[in-house]
């Protein structure tokens, strides 16, 4: 939906960004969709190179997790992306997105999107798909569901390139 409006150069969602959200969303639970795999996403940062996934520095590079280990993320490839010690040291032990959040940075949307898709499979694979909002905020999870972006800045407004 984000990666739409943002292609578009849209100042607000329209209708078919929630079209689009919605077909996704109805498709995900009935079966008949799945999100593109993160093997798309593992091509992507293989042709984008050894560049910080946040700021896209080429120095004094590491690898962070995605989701923190201290908050249960894994050591697979999926969960881990290149950083610049300075943004893996800045986003520590954080959340993607607290960290985000606590920057007042949107980072590139590929990297939310990855976020976002292993949130989905980490919710499908543990059931948690038809629980409340208010049911997984109380669990202790790899991720922080209450600084998932709802809304982006303009494409001109993005202090980072969401390519």
């Amino acid at each position: 939906m984000a990666h739409t409006a943002v292609e578009r150069n849209q100042k607000k969602y329209g209708t078919f960004n929630y079209i689009i959200r919605a077909k996704l969303f109805k498709g995900l639970k009935d079966g008949s969709m799945n999100i593109r795999t993160i093997f798309d996403d593992e091509k992507i940062k293989l042709q984008t190179g050894q560049i910080c996934n946040y700021c896209g520095s080429n120095k004094n590079l590491a690898l962070d997790h995605i989701f923190p280990r201290k908050l249960g993320g894994k050591d697979d490839a999926e969960n881990l992306i290149f950083a610049c010690r300075s943004c893996n040291s800045s986003k520590g032990k954080k959340d993607l997105m607290e960290w985000m959040n606590y920057r007042d940075e949107f980072l590139p949307l590929m990297i939310i999107r990855r976020y976002l898709k292993l949130t989905f499979a980490y919710c499908s694979k543990k059931d948690l798909l038809d629980k409340s909002v208010e049911e997984i905020m109380e669990m202790k999870l790899p991720f922080k569901l209450e600084y998932i972006p709802t809304n982006y800045p303009l494409p001109n407004e993005l202090k980072l390139n969401a390519e």
